[in-house]
């Protein structure tokens, strides 16, 4: 039981993958017998959000320094064009309501959204760092409600129920 609660807090600090990968994991029978609820969503969230205080004060840093590097370079600068175009748009839609278009943009788990882009978005936009943290924090909990309840069924049965 030890070994899947170490894969699924892993499996949410990869990048694009997160909490929205780890939580389907913690259901399923994969590696084991499937976690309890509570201490799985409270494990995918403490992995997602180990990774953020460093992505905001250290990635674009080394993402800048990386971007001209022989290997490195392509990767790094698409990671940058990411985060750019992420924080651009992001400013754009939500004008003052910053923090809240943060939030929405982590919460909601589609591919290419969640805690590091939101973070890396954040850091590009020279956000509040606590504030930044609290409106990521709040999404990745959002995220794993959604994910929880669609990888019990919840999503599925509401369909069958509705037509």
């Amino acid at each position: 039981m030890l070994k899947k609660y170490v894969i699924v807090f892993l499996i949410s600090m990869v990048p694009l993958i997160e909490l929205r990968g780890a939580v389907p994991v913690g259901f399923s029978s994969a590696f084991g017998d499937a976690l309890p609820l509570i201490p799985l969503y409270i494990t995918c969230i403490i992995g997602n959000m180990l990774p953020v205080p460093f992505i905001f004060f250290f990635a674009r840093k080394v993402l800048e320094w990386g971007k001209d590097k022989k290997f490195i370079g392509k990767f790094f600068t698409w990671c940058l064009e990411k985060g750019e175009k992420g924080g651009k748009k992001l400013q754009e839609t939500a004008g003052r309501g910053l923090y809240i278009a943060l939030f929405i943009f982590v919460g909601i788990p589609l591919p290419g959204t969640g805690a590091w882009t939101g973070t890396l978005a954040a850091s590009f936009l020279d956000m509040d760092f606590k504030k930044s943290i609290i409106a990521v924090m709040a999404g990745v909990i959002l995220a794993g409600i959604i994910m929880g309840l669609a990888s019990a069924g919840v999503f599925g049965a509401l369909g069958a129920v509705l037509h």
